[in-house]
């Protein structure tokens, strides 16, 4: 049995130890609900050249950790800068998100615009790399430093839909009607993702989690096609170069397909979302095998009374098994930062009574 105040609370869960302290860290920690974030946001004004500005990235990376005291900091990017490095058009517009020039299948040079993604070089995330420099340098020991990817399919379908979509209408089409140019993106972009999160490793960073968030919309075989064998060769691609690092996956929305998404990549941890049901998660994923979740984030916007009661329930269901909290999504940009407070309470408050670890 090990001190609980030994580094690292969520390197340790993560690869399948359990503490008598549960870790916390939040996905979009970082972000639009602190005051602090939106004076720089305002300053720098585009929101990839902030991603791109490695000083202003980095003390964003670093601003939730030290108001709220987070197990984790994880790098302050976002998954479109690979297609932006990539040489695809990239932009955030205000009350629009992101918005892409779209690729097509019937496009004439569908072929030479994939294969100029293939070809190009990714040196326009350096800026990433000395941001994640930056942070490991400036974070105490017992922070992890958290690096991401979006799994390509989820990267794929703001490229071929130009952006957010309700019905992925465009590319579930692409992908069906003309499977092998579409698998020709979906490598290119696989590609991409290992080459981006070597990077970070070598930059840095201590766990990575690939971000599969709109997995739910595929069905079982397409799921398998687009979303864990792609996810299989990242994980055995970085695991053979950095066997040390643990990589989370978060397929949002792949409901009863999680434990064969477990199974198949390779994962060392899943990320559950909130449609999750906690006693589902209990008996289906093996209780070994590391899990972090899955509270709703729409309870920060609620009753504190009721997000006590709603955090019990999650820490409880999770109890006895390796577990990093988080919610099943990221936090809302209305979040009143008291709240983010009151839940690292809750947490830590909760680790006080449990003596359990293994």
């Amino acid at each position: 049995m090990e001190n609980n105040t030994n580094k690292n609370l969520i390197l340790r869960n993560l690869t399948g130890k359990r503490t008598s302290s549960v870790p916390i860290w939040l996905m979009r920690q970082a972000g639009r609900y602190l005051p602090e974030y939106r004076k720089i946001r305002q300053a720098k004004g585009s929101f990839l050249d902030l991603c791109y500005s490695p000083k202003l990235a980095a003390e964003i990376t670093l601003q939730p950790v030290r108001r709220f005291g987070f197990d984790a900091a994880i790098l302050f990017s976002d998954i479109l800068v690979i297609p932006d490095a990539l040489g695809q058009r990239v932009s955030f517009e205000e009350g629009l998100g992101p918005v892409l020039e779209p690729l097509t299948p019937q496009e004439p040079l569908l072929v030479d615009r994939v294969d100029r993604l293939k070809n190009d070089s990714l040196h326009k995330l350096d800026a990433v790399y000395e941001t994640i420099e930056r942070v490991a340098a400036e974070k105490k020991d017992d922070c992890a430093l958290i690096g991401f990817a979006g799994g390509p399919w989820t990267v794929a379908t703001y490229m071929v839909e130009g952006g957010s979509s309700r019905d992925f209408l465009k590319i579930r089409r692409w992908a069906t009607c003309n499977p092998t140019s579409f698998g020709s993106l979906i490598n290119t972009l696989t590609d991409a993702t290992i080459a981006h999160l070597d990077a970070q490793i070598n930059a840095g960073v201590e766990v990575l989690q690939i971000f599969e968030s709109h997995a739910g919309v595929l069905d079982c075989f397409g799921f398998d096609q687009w979303v864990i064998k792609p996810t299989r060769r990242i994980v055995d691609t970085i695991k053979g170069k950095h066997p040390h690092i643990p990589i989370i996956g978060f397929p949002r929305g792949a409901a009863a397909q999680i434990p064969v998404f477990i199974l198949e990549t390779k994962v060392d941890a899943v990320s559950l979302d909130q449609s999750v049901p906690l006693n589902w998660a209990s008996s289906e994923i093996s209780d070994s095998f590391p899990v972090q979740g899955n509270l709703d984030p729409i309870y920060l916007l609620g009753d504190p009374a009721e997000l006590s009661v709603h955090v019990s329930r999650v820490l409880s269901a999770f109890a006895n098994r390796p577990f990093v909290f988080n919610l099943g999504h990221g936090v809302n940009k209305e979040t009143d930062p008291k709240s983010v407070e009151r839940l690292v309470e809750i947490v830590r408050d909760y680790n006080h009574r449990s003596p359990k670890e293994t």
